[in-house]
């Protein structure tokens, strides 16, 4: 095995120097990443429509190309789903990738074409392997197995004879692996593949917990659910009693840091190394490239043309959008991402700051919405709303107020929720029906939460606090934020404001 992980090793490192072009020719390799788009997408009917035929500058692309929400790219994604093509992208698209809806669709699908699986998905995975043995020489990576922690694939909803799929990026990626990667990794792809979640973590326990694990992948939330089965199958005080070899969390999704006081419990190793990644069902865009910083290289060669917007502009009726070459260091920018798989000037609601223009290094800053992401559920303000006000209907309540937050893995054997005081002028009828409608509904409305409270797996009942009137008041007062455009923040995915009204209760 020693030779194995040696020549692998070498392998892998081949790619730094391509990595180093782009860090050193940015903006050449972004502009001709776009015109390579607008080439390859002129004949398609959206190329047709926005006259890619004749863009010969990116100002000319800015001024016939509009701004993209999901809402809007919508019609366009639901007629590839129906089985038409070049629709928005030459060729043909069988995968879309499944994440959290919006406001008036429970799911919304991102297409993926084997342009952006192969020069996006496939090659971001294969710089983090780069990245890490660059970073690490004395790595024994390829000594034992890969873990990868993914999510489902379904019958696309939309197609009557197409054999188009839908499902977690993570799975989509999974299922399309070449077979010298499936055979480096762990669990079996049926296993890896399987939709019930209870039976799914069993089962990969069982399956990986006598593997020689080296590398795990995935989302914080599902990785600690499988180690804490895992630690229980094997009557393991932590994780390397049962993997001694294992050296390097890959995660990426959430973030890390409420999670890794868990993980060093966990995987208890100043020598465990973590690498974070951002990895979406759009794209992948960053990879922490340095080992001594949560920084991470923006991927420019990746077949993405970035756009961005400041954020102080986002409300704006004609927001300025700038190119990659005009961001300032430590301003806060939405992203607008142009890609090989057909989505054009699309808003993928992240913010980003720069913290390096030189090479460009990002940190993931939050979201173009308020919103909860601790544990991978993407439960967006519309969700929370319409929860909320479901519930109250169903009570005979009047909400005058609320806000939410999570609550996070405590150790190695808790799980996550989400807390909630509401505020009301008239208290529901029902205290618990309505705890219980607030979370039926979300479930309903939003798959990823829903899949996160499957079976109280990842995710428990949310801790819900009922309140009569004049607490958000008091505590916007105590704020300084009383009166004027000043709002009470809806949701969070760190606990500040919440842990603040707590304490007036």
């Amino acid at each position: 095995m020693e030779v194995v992980n040696t020549f692998m090793t070498w392998i892998f490192k081949n790619r730094i120097g391509q990595i180093e072009n782009f860090k050193e020719n940015p903006i050449a390799i972004q502009n001709e990443i776009l015109f390579e788009l607008i080439q390859e997408a002129r004949r398609t009917e959206f190329g047709k429509k926005y006259g890619f035929a004749d863009i010969a500058t990116y100002t000319d692309f800015a001024r016939q190309v509009p701004i993209h929400d999901y809402e809007q790219m919508k019609p366009y994604i639901e007629e590839t789903m129906k089985g038409r093509q070049n629709i928005i992208w030459p060729t043909e698209i069988e995968w879309f990738s499944k994440s959290s809806g919006t406001t008036s669709s429970r799911s919304k699908y991102i297409p993926v074409s084997q342009e952006a699986l192969e020069e996006c998905h496939f090659k971001g995975g294969k710089d983090m392997i780069s990245l890490y043995v660059n970073n690490y020489p004395d790595s024994k990576l390829f000594s034992g197995k890969a873990l990868t922690i993914g999510g489902s694939l379904s019958e696309n909803p939309l197609a009557s004879r197409s054999k188009s799929k839908v499902g977690d990026i993570s799975a989509v990626i999974t299922h399309n692996l070449p077979i010298w990667v499936q055979m480096a990794r762990t669990p079996s792809l049926e296993t890896a593949l399987m939709d019930e979640w209870e039976a799914k973590i069993d089962k990969m326990a069982r399956e990986v917990m006598d593997e020689n694990v080296t590398s795990i992948s995935g989302v914080p939330t599902w990785t600690i659910v499988l180690l804490q089965r895992i630690m229980e199958l094997k009557n393991a005080n932590n994780i390397l009693e049962v993997w001694p070899n294992l050296e390097v969390f890959f995660h990426g999704a959430v973030a890390f840091g409420p999670y890794r006081s868990l993980f060093k419990e966990m995987i208890p190793s100043d020598k465990m190394r973590y690498m974070e990644t951002y990895n979406a069902s759009e794209g992948f865009f960053g990879i922490q490239d340095q080992k001594n910083s949560d920084e991470m290289l923006l991927m420019l060669d990746y077949g993405i043309f970035y756009e961005f917007i400041p954020m102080d502009e986002w409300e704006s009726e004609k927001p300025r959008v700038i190119p990659l070459n005009e961001v300032e260091l430590g301003r806060n920018y939405a992203i607008l991402i142009t890609t090989n798989a057909g989505l054009w000037r699309y808003k993928i609601g992240d913010t980003v700051k720069f913290t390096s223009i030189e090479p460009y290094r990002i940190k993931i800053s939050g979201r173009t919405k308020h919103f909860i992401n601790a544990f991978g559920e993407e439960v967006i303000v519309e969700n929370a709303e319409k929860a909320v006000q479901e519930a109250a209907d169903a009570t005979g309540a009047t909400i005058t107020n609320f806000t939410a937050a999570p609550v996070y893995f405590g150790d190695s054997k808790s799980k996550g929720a989400h807390e909630w005081v509401v505020e009301f002028k008239k208290m529901p009828n029902d205290k618990e029906l309505f705890a219980q409608h607030l979370d039926d509904t979300l479930r309903r409305i939003n798959s990823d939460y829903d899949a996160k409270r499957y079976k109280d797996l990842a995710l428990t009942k949310p801790k819900v606090h009922l309140v009569s009137e004049g607490i958000f008041e008091s505590w916007m007062r105590s704020r300084g934020k009383l009166g004027g455009q000043n709002k009470v923040p809806r949701l969070s995915n760190t606990r500040e404001y919440l842990d603040e009204v707590l304490k007036l209760i």
